[in-house]
């Protein structure tokens, strides 16, 4: 082999190695805050995201007179709450792996609820869980509680 065809193949096996070292691109999700949906009236669609740490998740106020506030109880241990603006789009980057549950809250006791699950939800899905929600909001809640569980389940 000559030094040429050595170089060249030393060099590509050093880009080939450097590719596996490169930090993996976050994502971006978006989520709509709507009148209506395909799930019914006052909904976020998706109701339920799963996340890295490090992703960023992006509500779109698709129709006016909605929010987005993280619910005490279910966030994180060391995670920020959040709450935007009432009709304002707002991103959040989310670091802390666990369950963040999330309404609207002009709307929360019609169900405008959202569960973001982000890497292992293990770390406070119990605790999230045992947070006491209104009628529809409980009903929403316990349905997105299942998806977690089937995620956590499923990556184990």
């Amino acid at each position: 082999m000559t030094l040429a065809k050595t170089s060249l193949a030393a060099f590509a096996a050093s880009l080939a190695l450097a590719s596996f070292a490169l930090p993996a691109q976050a994502e971006e999700f978006d989520v709509k805050m709507l009148n209506k949906g395909e799930k019914g009236v006052m909904v976020f669609e998706p109701d339920f995201v799963r996340a890295q740490p490090g992703d960023t998740i992006n509500f779109i106020a698709a129709n006016p007179g909605h929010n987005a506030e993280t619910m005490k109880g279910m966030l994180p241990e060391g995670a920020e709450a959040f709450k935007s603006k009432t009709s304002k789009d707002f991103s959040v980057t989310l670091d802390k792996e666990g369950v963040y549950g999330v309404r609207c809250t002009p709307h929360f006791a019609m169900g405008m609820v959202a569960l973001i699950v982000v890497g292992d939800p293990s770390s406070n899905l119990e605790e999230a869980k045992a947070v006491k929600t209104p009628g529809m909001a409980k009903k929403k809640f316990s349905a997105l509680f299942d998806q977690a569980a089937e995620h956590d389940v499923a990556a184990k």
